[in-house]
């Protein structure tokens, strides 16, 4: 490649990482309750503690949406520009999600306390591959509403993604790689979430609040 191409990625990276950062929990939180989401509940910035802390209401939904459309807007860019310049769409999905999902996890605008990246992972997997997408949402779906427990069902589905690709089919050996870290990434970051889970402290999901 060219150095063209690294300029491309550089140009994508950076705003994808900047706009991860932007977390619609923190914002909601700070916004309507005057509170700090990350001082709450389990301290994660994110929609399953914010709806544990303040019920299932309109932000909550709001707090997930954007979570997810943050990640969409800069991967659907990304994949039709390496698509049309180098037809390397999946590549380009791919690349810039992983950087939505590092600012979403460690954003400068918020001293780099972020979440755990799910639902910015899961806005992403849809233009690597949707049927990759449809196999690990179905997964997601099936053990949240079995097991229900969230960590659980995150971490198993995210894992699913790169075995799926594999095995449909990827562009290149990179994004596999990508996908890969991507994965690991969303289940390094519920490692607090083990530790419950071995001492049976892990909250089950609900769509109800806890209050």
């Amino acid at each position: 490649m060219g150095i063209d191409f690294y300029l491309v990625c550089a140009a994508f990276a950076v705003p994808s990482f900047l706009l991860g950062g932007v977390n619609g929990a923190i914002m909601l939180s700070k916004l309507i309750y005057k509170q700090d989401i990350r001082e709450l509940g389990s301290g994660n910035p994110g929609f399953t503690n914010f709806k544990r802390v303040y019920g299932l209401n309109a932000a909550a939904w709001v707090v997930m949406v954007f979570d997810i459309i943050k990640a969409m807007i800069p991967v659907c860019i990304a994949m039709i520009v390496f698509g049309a310049l180098y037809d390397m769409p999946q590549f380009g999905a791919a690349f810039t999600g992983l950087f939505c999902m590092l600012g979403h996890c460690f954003p400068v605008w918020y001293g780099f306390k972020g979440g755990k990246a799910f639902m910015t992972g899961f806005g992403t997997i849809w233009f690597v591959d949707w049927r990759m997408a449809l196999i690990a949402m179905a997964l997601f779906l099936t053990l949240l509403f079995t097991v229900k427990i969230m960590s659980i069902s995150s971490c198993i589905s995210s894992a699913a993604c790169p075995i799926t690709l594999a095995i449909l089919g990827a562009e290149s050996g990179y994004v596999l790689i990508i996908s890969a870290l991507s994965a690991l990434l969303v289940i390094v970051r519920h490692k607090e979430n083990f530790k419950k889970l071995l001492n049976g402290t892990e909250s089950k999901f609900s769509l109800h609040s806890s209050k």
